[in-house]
């Protein structure tokens, strides 16, 4: 179902449309067009924005990664980037570990290397990002700029 199909059921405006397709869904940095929900691998992390009347907010859930390792950028005026090169460590056993103890059963991935890139709208001020990581959820707020008021448009008579 294309992203046009999904503002339409859904009846969200053309912003929130810009801020769910995220631009890149690859862990490696290559910038591919990607579809509502994110993508595949590391980049599976779920991910909510909410729009207020004065900022959008971005919410991850990245636990078990050290806030030192977690960067968030804004490049090419216009593109909110959240990366973390930080990996995860899988607790072999905690106090009870014994020689020979092993998992039967994994389903809890470990984050690889984590690059999210969102194209934020004209009315996002990139001036005013600011990030917090709080017991493994990172929220991101993008202030929005203050309305601008259109300006009239002077057009010339040409005298025939």
């Amino acid at each position: 179902m294309s992203a046009v199909a999904i503002n339409h059921l859904f009846g969200f405006p053309e912003t929130i449309e810009k801020l769910i397709l995220p631009i890149s869904r690859s862990g490696d940095g290559n910038s591919n067009e990607s579809r509502v929900g994110g993508g595949g691998g590391s980049n599976n992390i779920p991910i909510d924005i909410l729009e207020s009347s004065k900022k959008y907010i971005f919410y991850l859930d990245i636990p078990g990664i050290s806030k030192s390792d977690i960067q968030v950028t804004v490049e090419e005026e216009r593109t909110l980037v959240i990366k973390s090169n930080g990996k995860r460590k899988r607790d072999d056993g905690g106090d009870e570990s014994e020689e020979g103890s092993k998992y039967i059963r994994l389903e809890r991935r470990l984050a690889q290397n984590l690059v999210k890139k969102f194209r934020l709208p004209e009315d996002a001020d990139v001036s005013a990002v600011t990030a917090k990581y709080q017991d493994g959820v990172l929220t991101v707020t993008v202030n929005k700029l203050p309305p601008q008021p259109p300006k009239p448009k002077t057009v010339q008579i040409a005298v025939s």
